[in-house]
């Protein structure tokens, strides 16, 4: 994400959609009531034959819409917000559904930004800057190909290996089986982007062989990592163990998960944990909050700048986690806020 013009005290902010995951972070920004100003396409309503206005090609123009319904598709990684429209040349009042995906630009105006809401759009700056990382989670019978994003883990495809009974041939087999993964990897992977390749076996370490010889760009950062299982919980395992490559250990995703469980833990056997808006109010208050979690969704719906604040003025340290993970979803269940502490209170 790129942004083009700040002006958070005047109630703007200008940004570029760079890639996939800028989307995720503006579903997380947008909200209810903001005014949307972008290029878009829509029909000339001014001729007074319905039947024409309907058949009228539509043109292009700028357009400000009050936010009233905030959709996010990850199968299409694209953001719709349907709203009526405010300012522009034609259609004050009317309804009008702005879309947006990678290389739309738009300002986005509120009546008060968040805090946590500013910060957002300058991580996701950050971020943007680091490699997604993709993984292939593989034994002898199938392979999982998942990509990392910074709204979550990925399923994009899975290869069986075909092999069966005895009479199977393992050198055709295993030939075919490595050669139909790193056809579903080319158009995935590019040169210098992470490439991790895990669990139980031999079979990622003879991929390993295949994909040096036959892609040596594609796999000039490939990761071998063990696990005991494959598939995605092999993915989820791996990140959740320490994550092996450093690049997986500065992502996003991996920081939350790995958060996530060691809250888990310190929840398990009655440690230094509390969950629910209550008890984590009172603990930042107190100074105790060493690492605060907070679900993204309860960031939609509801401020909490005060309890950000106060852990941070405490040195405490804030992850905001993704709701489209296992971590997410572990949150969830504790009512989307809970706190790693430095001691009881």
């Amino acid at each position: 994400m790129r942004l083009l013009d700040q002006d958070p005290q005047g109630g703007s902010m200008r940004v570029q959609i760079e890639t996939d995951d800028d989307v995720w972070h503006l579903f997380n920004v947008i909200e209810t009531g903001d005014i949307l100003t972008a290029s878009t396409t829509r029909r000339d309503e001014k001729a007074t034959d319905k039947l024409r206005a309907e058949r009228a090609e539509k043109k292009r123009m700028t357009l400000s819409v009050r936010a009233e319904n905030i959709e996010f598709s990850d199968s299409e990684l694209r953001l719709r917000v349907l709203g009526t429209i405010t300012g522009g040349p034609q259609d004050i009042g009317q309804h009008h559904t702005l879309t947006f995906e990678v290389g739309e630009s738009l300002t986005i105006t509120k009546e008060k930004w968040r805090e946590t809401q500013i910060e957002r759009l300058r991580k996701a700056v950050f971020e943007s800057k680091r490699p997604m990382v993709v993984f292939v989670s593989l034994d002898q019978d199938d392979a999982t190909i998942a990509v990392l994003r910074q709204f979550g883990l990925k399923e994009v495809a899975t290869i069986r290996s075909m092999r069966s009974g005895k009479q199977y041939q393992e050198k055709e087999t295993s030939s075919g089986y490595h050669d139909e993964i790193l056809s579903k990897l080319s158009p995935l992977v590019e040169e210098g982007m992470p490439l991790v390749l895990l669990g139980p076996g031999f079979e990622k370490e003879l991929l390993a062989e295949s994909g040096k010889r036959v892609m040596p760009n594609i796999f000039s950062k490939v990761h071998v990592h063990h696990t005991g299982q494959s598939g995605m919980p092999g993915v989820n395992e791996l990140m959740k163990k320490g994550m092996g490559a450093s690049v997986l250990r500065e992502s996003r995703v991996a920081v939350e998960m790995e958060s996530v469980e060691r809250l888990m833990e310190e929840i398990g056997k009655d440690g230094l944990a509390t969950y629910g808006p209550r008890y984590v109010e009172d603990a930042a208050k107190a100074g105790a909050v060493e690492t605060l979690l907070i679900l993204d969704s309860l960031i939609r719906e509801k401020d909490h700048d005060i309890v950000v604040r106060d852990t941070e003025s405490q040195k405490g340290n804030v992850i905001i986690v993704s709701e489209r993970h296992d971590a997410g979803r572990q949150l969830a269940a504790l009512g989307g806020i809970a706190a790693i502490l430095r001691y009881r209170t």
